[in-house]
């Protein structure tokens, strides 16, 4: 039987937003994260050291006793929705959340540690786009070296170390100078994705593969939804404050009925979403009806935050379409975020398995 969940913000939850917030604030400025984009370098590692050596980010889902915070994806849900409305190009989720969640459940202190200091990035060589539940790509276990190639990996590009699946049933730690790393075409500017090869690399066998993606993937997927939240939340944001601004007819735009329509059903699903993101947070913090919760949550927080992005760029006219306004920055996370750790179809066709509905 499930015990009642607060899932308002603590104290102490919402005092770790108005650091993050404040440290974004200072330090990834709109017009620095579209300049990075341009560049051949887009993640920013001095924004990552802050976050991770300065505050201790990094090390929150890991144990203090193997070198972490002791804190609980409740916490780190938070810095991912302030992360999200900044679009803060730091390889955060994909180390401090997957790999190091893949690393928990192999429980390999020496790397958790390295991990959880922020001196060390971790990459899950798992595509972007799997679920999951989907099968599991591996590579090739060939005389005690690893074979093979991996697509569409985040962050891969910035990594220290590769958590690689075999063939074997291992995941192997790789250190990133022993494999090919070469950048795809993105879509996602800001979180940019790469093909990895492995041509005789040797790794170091960490524990059983999939058990380790199986959780790392459930908790990607479920604190996804922060994140996603946070790029839709700013969206909604902006586009009223836009609003409030801008005049026709010498009236501001905002007060034509139209539009608060619009806008006050974009703000009911933002509402929804937060309330589905803050419920798999939990659940994955208490352990309780986590499956159900995290896919609910990716089922509705896809469409909420693409509609979001795709309403304030329409409602910002001409000037959401140009470059130097950061509003394709959103968009673009968005809509790379909906197919990322399962589409929202895909969520709902395991929702539909726990819970015993499908469709005939």
């Amino acid at each position: 039987m499930s015990t009642q969940r607060d899932l308002l913000y603590s104290e102490e939850e919402e005092a770790l937003r108005a650091a993050v917030r404040d440290l974004l604030t200072d330090h990834c400025a709109p017009a620095d994260v579209i300049a990075r984009t341009e560049s051949a370098a887009p993640h920013d590692l001095a924004l990552w050291k802050l976050h991770a050596e300065g505050m201790g980010l990094a090390g929150l889902l890991v144990p203090e006793e193997q070198g972490g915070q002791g804190a609980s994806h409740r916490e780190v849900a938070v810095v991912l929705e302030e992360l999200g409305r900044a679009v803060a190009p730091v390889p955060y989720l994909t180390s401090a959340v997957v790999a190091t969640e893949a690393l928990l459940a192999c429980g390999d202190d020496e790397l958790l540690g390295r991990l959880a200091s922020g001196r060390t990035i971790g990459a899950l060589a798992v595509g972007l786009h799997a679920a999951p539940g989907a099968a599991l790509q591996t590579v090739r276990v060939d005389n005690g070296t690893l074979h093979g190639e991996l697509r569409g990996i985040a962050d891969a590009a910035v990594a220290d170390v590769l958590l690689v699946p075999a063939d074997d049933g291992g995941l192997y730690a790789v250190p990133a100078d022993a494999v090919t790393v070469t950048p795809q075409t993105s879509l996602d500017l800001t979180r940019p994705l790469a093909t990895v090869r492995l041509e005789g690399a040797s790794g170091r066998r960490v524990g059983e593969a999939e058990p380790a993606v199986r959780r790392a993937l459930r908790a990607a997927a479920g604190l996804l939804a922060s994140e996603q939240l946070g790029v839709a939340e700013w969206a909604l944001t902006e586009t009223v404050r836009y609003l409030k601004e801008r005049k026709q007819f010498n009236r501001p735009v905002g007060g034509f009925q139209a539009l608060k329509h619009r806008l006050a059903q974009l703000w009911l699903e933002v509402v929804n979403l937060r309330a589905t993101a803050r419920a798999a947070a939990d659940a994955l913090a208490s352990g309780e009806d986590t499956d159900v919760s995290v896919a609910v949550a990716q089922a509705y927080a896809a469409p909420v935050a693409v509609h979001a992005t795709e309403e304030a760029l329409q409602l910002h006219g001409g000037i959401g379409m140009t470059w130097e306004h950061p509003i394709h920055l959103y968009l673009k996370r968005a809509k790379a975020d909906s197919i990322a750790y399962g589409t929202a179809g895909a969520h709902r066709e395991a929702l539909a398995a726990l819970v015993d509905l499908q469709a005939p």
